[in-house]
């Protein structure tokens, strides 16, 4: 669906609503709660989520997502497993799925329980709606040691992940805090024995997967329209997250022939 078709983000009655006494949410304000604590989050992401039956927002008469608190700590507890513990959807849907029904959910994030609607997250600040299609603002570079601290990396990883390309210092030595979720996963699968030198091949991979896509959107920022580099963004954005769907489903795949026929079951 192109940009011209979702509407919801800037329509003039897509503000916050009160549904049954309780307040509700535009996709754009969700976003804007969020992104401080994951800086990856986008529409299209939590879009994907929705699709996924991990998330149930209502709609308004006009088919405007309406989120509510509870909505939105299902949202941080689905982020906080997948970035904090490297869970499969599935997994999270099974632990959500106990959750709302009142059981305790083995190995669950130790986050806000979504399951009740009348403990919200962290309330959600005003959000407002021409910052929606902005690209989050990206956090002051970190040093190298509180850089280390937030991945959770051990002692001589970070130089191994400069070493072999998945990492890169700024000028002044500092990394960017949107290099956190590659460091942080580096260091998880350095825990199942997967070291850095053995990661070039997601690099090599993900800088392929770059060029294709680059090349998909080069007519659009060709283009002389005023709002091409806006277009071409949510273009980019959109084709990521179907990419890493994409990649996730074949190694699911690929690891569920390794399994046997009985996996999953």
């Amino acid at each position: 669906m192109t940009a011209a078709a979702r509407p919801e983000e800037h329509h003039p009655d897509a503000g916050r609503a009160q549904v049954d006494g309780r307040p509700r949410f535009t996709i754009g304000e969700v976003l804007a709660d969020l992104r401080d604590e994951f800086p990856d989050v986008t529409i299209s992401k939590i879009r994907y989520l929705e699709g996924e039956d991990l998330v149930h927002p209502q709609r308004t008469p006009s088919g405007y997502r309406k989120f509510s608190t509870a909505d939105i700590a299902r949202l941080r507890f689905v982020l906080t497993a997948q970035r904090d513990h490297y869970l499969p959807l599935r997994v999270i849907k099974e632990q959500l799925d106990a959750l709302d029904r009142g059981e305790t959910a083995p190995g669950a994030p130790a986050a806000a329980t979504p399951a009740v609607p009348s403990e919200p997250a962290v309330p959600v600040g005003p959000a407002q709606q021409a910052a929606v299609d902005e690209r989050p603002a990206p956090a002051e570079p970190m040093t190298e040691a509180a850089f280390v601290a937030a991945a959770g990396l051990e002692p001589g990883q970070l130089a191994d992940c400069v070493q072999y390309g998945l990492l890169a210092p700024g000028a002044d030595g500092r990394y960017p805090a949107a290099a956190l979720p590659v460091a942080r996963a580096a260091g998880g699968l350095a825990r199942h024995g997967i070291e850095a030198r053995h990661l070039r091949v997601y690099r090599t991979s993900a800088e392929r997967e770059a060029a294709l896509l680059e090349q998909v959107v080069a007519p659009v920022l060709l283009a002389r329209a005023e709002d091409a580099r806006t277009r071409a963004a949510e273009q980019l954005h959109d084709l990521g997250e179907l990419s890493a769907q994409l990649h996730t489903a074949l190694v699911e795949a690929r690891l569920r022939e390794v399994l046997g026929p009985d996996a999953g079951a």
